[in-house]
């Protein structure tokens, strides 16, 4: 079967040549072959098709009407089959240029940054351009060739690679929990001040998941709305009140005291995330080590 493949792809080839050429002789000039197998593989074609390619004459030869319509597809096919022998070639190329990465303000910092370091070091002749937003980025249209995504998708477009789920919880600082006395079940949430992602679809209720994996809404009260994670951090520990953020973002509070953990039993569902590019680039050096590199660090767990 690879076999008659070829030789199709090989008389697909050789027609070519002889319609751009005008003939047989000159055809098999080009191609290295004999005249007598450059007429084969032109006899064989029209088996196939059960329909002849060309005119011929004593002194000229040109092509009928399913000769110009196959000419035309042929060209189209034998382009694809080099541009995929490309691609192979590109793949084993140096990563160089420019990469343009975005991703939301949190993953992106406590995430993503501390891993470029040793992709620049196994890379030096790739830029990479991080821009951090908490909004969603167009890609095609801001020239974004890869972007790290949090939350629902709705983008059909794009090539999705799942990351690992971001998990949520809930802090206050100690000054705070003194003064406001500290939850102990999720209904008691309604009479806290509850600091607000400006970017949330709901942001007048939480949704929390038990020890038994039941889930409750509470409706809140954000007196302070801010559109940035980090903001809302230092919100927190400020003492403006009961944050929900990334457990990556707030780790290092958690561990040394200045953020104590809030209905520790009770935690907000995870955040899905995602590595996004658009299918065209797909076959790009320096997005598939790119790629590559984040799954390797931040892609789901593997299991033995």
């Amino acid at each position: 079967m690879v076999r008659n493949l070829m030789d199709r792809l090989t008389g697909m080839a050789v027609f070519v040549r002889v319609a751009e050429t005008g003939g047989f002789a000159p055809a098999a000039k080009a191609t290295g072959l004999s005249p007598t197998m450059v007429a084969k593989h032109i006899r064989a074609i029209e088996t196939r098709l059960g329909a002849r390619l060309l005119h011929r004459t004593t002194r000229r030869q040109s092509l009928t009407e399913v000769g110009q319509l196959y000419l035309a597809r042929a060209r189209i096919a034998l382009a694809d089959f080099d541009a995929a022998e490309a691609s192979g070639s590109e793949l084993q190329a140096e990563p160089r240029g420019a990469l343009r990465v975005t991703a939301p303000v949190v993953l992106g910092s406590h995430g993503l940054t501390p891993l470029l370091p040793a992709f620049q070091a196994k890379y030096p002749q790739l830029r990479l351009e991080l821009m951090l937003h908490d909004r969603v980025v167009d890609l095609m249209d801001e020239g974004i060739d890869v972007a790290l995504r949090s939350g629902p998708l709705n983008e059909p477009g794009l090539v999705a690679r799942p990351l690992r789920p971001l998990k949520m919880v809930l802090a206050a600082s100690p000054a705070y929990l003194k003064q406001h006395g500290k939850p102990r079940r999720p209904a008691d949430l309604s009479s806290h001040a509850c600091l607000g992602f400006a970017h949330w679809a709901h942001p007048d209720r939480w949704r929390l998941i038990g020890p038994g994996e039941e889930e409750v809404t509470v409706r809140i009260t954000s007196p302070l709305i801010i559109n940035n994670g980090e903001a809302l951090r230092q919100a927190a520990l400020a003492g403006a009140g009961v944050v929900m953020q990334s457990a990556l973002l707030l780790a290092d509070d958690l561990a040394s005291g200045r953020l104590i953990r809030v209905l520790p039993h009770h935690a907000p569902p995870s955040r899905q995330a995602h590595l996004l590019y658009l299918p065209t680039l797909r076959n790009s050096p320096k997005l598939q080590r790119f790629v590559e590199h984040v799954l390797d660090h931040l892609g789901p767990a593997r299991h033995p």
